[in-house]
């Protein structure tokens, strides 16, 4: 194999593959990123078992050919040379290296057959869409805060991606819970989309197709069957498998009969929180919300760093009223309200709360209360 390529265009293909490789493997084959030279292309893969992540640069080859080298190395020799460069990539049978050289800097990596590497299968059945890369990245940012870390409820560990129809408008929605918190993002379905199966994309694909989002020029392709998910833009495409387990019954959850309501300043009440929450406890991290005639007061008590308190002036008629929170959980949907109010929605001090943003009513957000 014997290549020359454009360091710009060989380190954004790299960028993006080199990110599903995990730091440390116990199969070096993994470590590798699979390098295929023709027809005046250069094509990347890297695979973590779970998910494949391909692209491709133009490149001029002067003779075809397959190797794998450390992804993870190569990214880093690629990233240090000079903008402008032009890249040359060599290997011969006769020495069992990799050789990366542009200018004076020459380096010899060590290479594993192109034969050992693993690839992924393809499933032809399912639903195939495509979307524009605005709704997707809206999916994402505005539910993957909710996605659950803990591996116990590993079918919590991804955000569920499925249609629905509401009033006969088929929609495309994105859920995410951690069992404290729930955040739901919903537009309207692209064709093709609608009786598709539902899915649960793991935590790690999602991050790794926010990243890809934004280096994407166009609209994306979504093919999705019960075992795997692909994302393709451009030249890049995402393969990754599903998380094999039911969702929860989320519509449970969203609360319908929230009788007491709160019009608040989203920047204002999110700056107040954060100033009560500085001497919270770490681990609960509960802020008190009492809510009285068109004001709510946020209150911290912390044993150990003493006691805070601030009025925020906010549209609320009902009966006073108090409820506890965890302050982080607060933030987070704070940050994804994109106008200047957030719309709360209450029952009682133990019941869950419904968070709306009134300048975005594809997304609702669910809070569980905390005892205070």
């Amino acid at each position: 194999m014997q290549l020359t390529i454009e360091r710009s265009a060989l380190l954004k293909a790299l960028g993006h593959v080199q990110s599903v490789v995990e730091r440390r493997n116990t199969i070096p084959i993994l470590s590798n990123v699979l390098l295929s030279a023709g027809r005046d292309r250069l094509a990347f893969a890297a695979t973590d078992l779970d998910m494949e992540m391909v692209d491709e640069a133009e490149a001029q080859v002067q003779v075809e050919g397959q190797i794998t080298a450390p992804a993870h190395t190569l990214y880093e020799i690629v990233r240090k040379l000079p903008e402008g460069a032009e890249v040359s990539l060599l290997y011969s049978g006769d020495d069992p290296r990799l050789v990366v050289s542009a200018g004076r800097s020459r380096f010899n990596l060590p290479v594993l057959p192109a034969g050992d590497f693993p690839v992924m299968s393809t499933d032809s059945a399912g639903a195939s869409y495509v979307m524009p890369k605005e709704d997707l990245a809206r999916l994402i940012d505005k539910t993957r805060f909710a996605v659950s870390t803990e591996e116990t409820r590993y079918y919590l560990n991804g955000l569920y991606l499925h249609t629905v129809s509401e009033a006969g408008v088929p929609l495309l929605r994105a859920v995410a819970t951690d069992g404290h918190r729930l955040a739901l993002a919903e537009t309207p379905a692209p064709e093709g989309a609608a009786g598709g199966p539902g899915v649960i994309v793991p935590r790690k694909t999602i991050d790794q197709v926010r990243r890809l989002l934004d280096d994407a020029g166009g609209p994306v392709e979504v093919t999705v069957s019960a075992q795997k998910i692909r994302f393709s833009m451009g030249e890049a495409s995402l393969t990754s498998k599903v998380i094999d387990g039911a969702f929860p019954d989320y519509l449970r959850v969203i609360p319908k009969g929230n009788d007491k309501q709160a019009d608040i300043d989203n920047a204002l009440f999110a700056k107040a929180v954060d100033r009560v929450a500085t001497i919270s406890a770490e681990k609960s991290r509960s802020v008190k919300l009492a809510f009285d005639n068109d004001r709510v007061k946020l209150t911290v008590r912390n044993m150990e760093a003493g006691q805070a308190e601030e009025e925020v002036e906010i549209g609320y008629s009902d009966e006073p009223f108090e409820i506890g929170f965890n302050a982080r959980y607060l933030l987070d949907v704070a940050g994804q309200i994109t106008g200047e109010n957030a719309a709360f929605r209450f029952a009682d001090p133990a019941s869950p709360t419904l968070v709306l943003d009134p300048a975005d009513p594809g997304v609702q957000y669910v809070l569980m209360p905390l005892r205070v």
